[in-house]
């Protein structure tokens, strides 16, 4: 399974909002910013940080590809 996060980035564009003026609301270093912009496991801890900031839920900035749509992306 991957993640993908770009429900975040159409929040945060939603929001008007920068991913360096997230980082900086969350505490979050830069390379976890690194991580979220290459779809790559982060902790729960910075995900309810960042629900925390944005007022929404996890759902709502994240999904969890199946196994099956992995496969079909790497062809």
């Amino acid at each position: 399974m991957s993640v993908s996060y770009n429900k975040l980035f159409k929040l945060l564009i939603d929001k008007g909002m920068k991913k360096t003026e997230l980082r900086k609301e969350t505490g979050i270093s830069p390379n976890t910013l690194t991580k979220l912009s290459n779809n790559e496991y982060i902790s729960m801890e910075v995900l309810v940080k960042i629900c925390r900031v944005l007022h929404c839920d996890v759902g709502d900035i994240m999904e969890v590809i199946p196994i099956a749509d992995d496969k079909k992306e790497s062809k």
